[in-house]
């Protein structure tokens, strides 16, 4: 497998994949498609529960890992009290085997830019861990340091924002949907301080600019498409069904999180019907437009697409609600359904339930 046939999403339906290690493949945990075959696995041979365990096993070294400064590549000095034969050492050794230790995981970071890496990844990993992230996120934020580090200098700058700002972007790459102020909290930074959140998201705007990360289209699939107004687009929802048809025609553009996971996240945590998630999924796929889009806050939109679904159905959502989950304003939302309503004809034809007989 080479470097080009790697693959996050499943080509066919933009899944997640999960890893089947038994036969080293990628398998679509909705379509069934085999993504990637004949794996290498480069982790440990064996699991163990403690250290002892884990010596007696393992025939070679440790697995390797872009989240540790030296790539988990070293050699240490254990913390054991007896020597090869298993006698017991005296005070005087086991003194000298500590100042030995000591020196050498400071000679291991030496330079100023390796302590400097060394920091951000133990703060990339803790953050990580406190947020339960998965390991592929945490290895794509360590590459994408490492690769800032590497084109830029990120002397004087600040480490847990700066760790902050590469797994925002990992999170991006990885559709993962995680807030900037999320991330943040979760390095030990109080609300208060809220520098540190402009810190973060300065840091983030030049990964980004620098590394360019994002592409666009090709000059093929972003070329301007007609768009037939006349074509009906219907949604069934209970006893109504919905219309949209755009009125203004726009080119849409690639975006890294779709609307639908930020529907997802936010209708799972507040907790509403499933059939009011669908329904919103549903509007936001049909009014898919650059023009709303572009410059608003995605929770916002998804906010008000699931109020605006709440409505339609009939289901008692309050925007106080919805919007101390999405972390916005009462105002963000009654703004962005004026935009949806604004940009879109919303039709709604109301049908008789069967079985009921008018006179």
């Amino acid at each position: 497998m080479i470097s080009t046939e790697y693959y996050t999403q499943c080509p066919e339906c933009d899944s997640s994949l999960i890893h089947d290690y038994s036969k080293g493949e990628y398998i679509c945990q909705k379509c069934g498609c085999v993504v990637m075959d004949q794996v290498d696995d480069y982790g440990p041979e064996s699991h163990s529960t403690d250290l002892e365990e884990k010596s007696k096993n393992v025939r070679a070294s440790g697995f390797t890992s872009f989240s540790l400064h030296d790539y988990g590549l070293r050699t240490e000095i254990g913390f054991g009290s007896k020597d090869y034969s298993g006698k017991s050492i005296d005070s005087e050794m086991a003194e000298q085997i500590n100042n030995m230790r000591k020196w050498h995981s400071r000679i291991r970071v030496a330079s100023p830019k390796e302590r400097r890496l060394s920091n951000v990844l133990s703060k990339i990993n803790e953050t990580c861990s406190s947020m339960s992230l998965p390991k592929i996120l945490v290895e794509t934020a360590a590459m994408l340091y490492r690769n800032f580090e590497n084109k830029n200098e990120a002397k004087g700058k600040s480490i847990a924002c700066m760790g902050a700002a590469a797994i925002y972007l990992a999170c991006k790459r990885c559709s993962v949907v995680r807030s900037l102020e999320e991330i943040i909290k979760a390095t030990g930074i109080t609300e208060q301080d809220r520098s540190s959140l402009k810190l973060a998201a300065k840091y983030y705007r030049i990964m980004v600019m620098e590394m360019g990360v994002f592409t666009e289209q090709s000059a093929s699939s972003s070329a301007p498409s007609t768009i037939n107004t006349s074509t009906s687009l219907t949604t069934t929802a209970s006893s109504s069904s919905l219309s949209l048809s755009p009125l203004t025609q726009s080119t849409p553009i690639p975006v890294t999180l779709a609307i639908d996971q930020y529907i997802a996240k936010l209708a799972n945590m507040a907790k509403i019907d499933t059939k009011v998630e669908r329904l919103a999924i549903d509007i936001a796929h049909k009014t898919d437009d650059r023009l709303l889009a572009d410059g608003k806050a995605p929770s916002g939109l998804a906010a008000a697409y699931i109020y605006l679904a709440a409505v339609l159905l009939g289901v008692n959502l309050l925007q106080i609600d919805v919007s101390s989950l999405a972390g916005i304003t009462e105002v963000t939302i009654r703004n962005r359904c004026k935009d949806i309503l604004t940009s879109f004809k919303l039709t709604i034809t109301v049908k008789p339930s069967a079985g009921i007989g008018f006179s």
